[in-house]
């Protein structure tokens, strides 16, 4: 018998070393650590890590006097005692998603409202709660048909898209007077409306109109995004609908003079998701499951090879779209300056080369005035450092971008640093600017 007993615990003995050695071969492949020791005299208690396949339970004796207690205090998922003082392993197994209500899940995102967790099903819950709501767009022109994506952002049946995908940039500038055919994901076919288009953000609005209503996704923020958090593409790539793919943010301000597009500076989100012909139009969309920008094809310069995309953040399509709403197209001021942004390594050298540079640590610097804009009248010279601008300290031309964003006709004062540290206060009025070559 005593034998018996011994060859017993010496089995369970080898059992828990390999659990041990296990736990900790498979924690390298976790995104967390796949598995804790929690000490409790001599003994350890070992999570075993979520990725082994079956299901393994143990049972150990462990005389313990205050069992249940233990049990109660035992965090969630960890190994439990019973009332006879046994050591169990509970399985760890992942099942499907027993609910379609996916707002239950943990979402996954860095720094998100829900946790921090990642989890099995974290993006494809996320895609889950904007797929619905994100479209085909095919338009006939002429002897062609044009072919992007879209999503909806109201159950009214308002979709965002780019631009591009409705308009045909090299034969017109007006609407494209082809039929707009938008598609859903469960397959039902309206027949859209190009309601709002503006050539230089290449961000347009289509509208149909549905009896029931429409699925719609939620707008988030662009502002927190940090380079590394995951995002995802969504689109309907050569037509495929219910595209969904996956990468992480590269860079959150690619300048546009970057990518090689002129007109007013803005800055692109990029990513490292695997887009193609037909993405363009369709969302970014974060691990929460809201739209974060508005995808892009790759730019002419980047190979499609690359492993480069890019978006238009979503708080700079918001205020395209309130533009849209409140004067049916983008009302930008125009003050007829270059801006340049200042850095410490560009004001030393420019220090270098003429002495009497004005002594900033920061600002805007004016290379050029156009003659006969608002910026000239307002009495601007070349080499001016803008360092307030509406009565506020400014340092990038994103901040004066958005001072200004609507106050066409507005008086605006602009205190500037000129050479031998002059300071001098002007007055602009910023007119509206006049249509952009696309």
């Amino acid at each position: 018998m005593s034998y018996f007993l011994k060859r017993v615990a010496d089995s369970k003995r080898r059992f828990l070393d390999r659990a041990v050695a296990i736990a900790a071969a498979g924690s390298t492949l976790l995104l967390k650590p796949a598995f804790k020791f929690i000490i409790f005299g001599r003994r350890t208690l070992i999570n075993l890590p979520s990725n082994l396949g079956a299901s393994v339970t143990a049972r150990v004796p462990f005389p313990l006097q205050n069992s249940q207690v233990l049990h109660n205090l035992l965090p969630r998922h960890l190994p439990y005692f019973d009332q006879a003082g046994i050591l169990g392993f509970s399985s760890y197994r992942v099942g499907p998603v027993p609910s379609p209500d996916i707002s239950k899940e943990t979402s996954g995102a860095v720094g998100s409202k829900s946790s921090d967790y990642f989890g099995r099903h974290t993006i494809a819950n996320a895609a889950a709660k904007v797929g619905p709501a994100v479209v085909n767009i095919t338009v006939s022109q002429g002897l062609g048909i044009g072919s992007g994506s879209g999503t909806i952002i109201n159950k009214d049946g308002t979709i965002l898209t780019r631009a591009h995908v409705v308009f045909d940039f090299r034969r017109t500038r007006s609407l494209s007077e082809g039929e707009v055919e938008v598609t859903l994901q469960d397959g039902r076919t309206f027949e859209g409306k190009v309601v709002n288009a503006d050539m230089h953000s290449d961000i347009a609005i289509v509208k149909i109109n549905s009896e029931t209503p429409l699925p719609e996704a939620k707008l988030g923020s662009s502002s927190t995004l940090r380079p590394g958090d995951l995002v995802i593409a969504m689109g309907c790539p050569h037509s495929l609908q219910n595209t969904v793919t996956a990468g992480i943010v590269s860079c959150v301000d690619r300048k546009s003079s970057d990518l090689g597009f002129s007109g007013t500076p803005r800055e692109y989100l990029q990513t490292d998701c695997a887009v193609n012909v037909g993405y363009s139009g369709g969302p970014l969309v974060n691990m929460d499951g809201e739209v974060i920008g508005v995808n892009i094809i790759k730019v002419k310069q980047v190979s499609t090879d690359d492993g480069l995309s890019f978006s238009v953040p979503i708080d700079s399509v918001s205020k395209i779209v309130e533009h849209f709403k409140k004067s049916g197209r983008v009302v930008r001021p125009w003050l007829g300056l270059e801006l340049f942004d200042l850095n410490e390594m560009i004001i030393a050298q420019l220090k270098k080369e003429d002495a009497s540079f004005p002594n900033v640590d920061k600002g805007i610097l004016v290379p050029m005035v156009m003659p006969g804009s608002p910026g000239d009248r307002a009495g601007f010279h070349p080499d001016d450092v803008v360092v307030e601008f509406d009565g506020k300290p400014v340092e990038s031309i994103n901040e004066v971008i958005e001072i200004m964003w609507d106050k066409v006709g507005v008086p605006i004062k602009v205190l500037v640093k000129r050479a031998s540290d002059k300071l001098v206060t002007l007055t602009v009025i910023p007119e509206e600017e006049s249509d952009l070559d696309v």
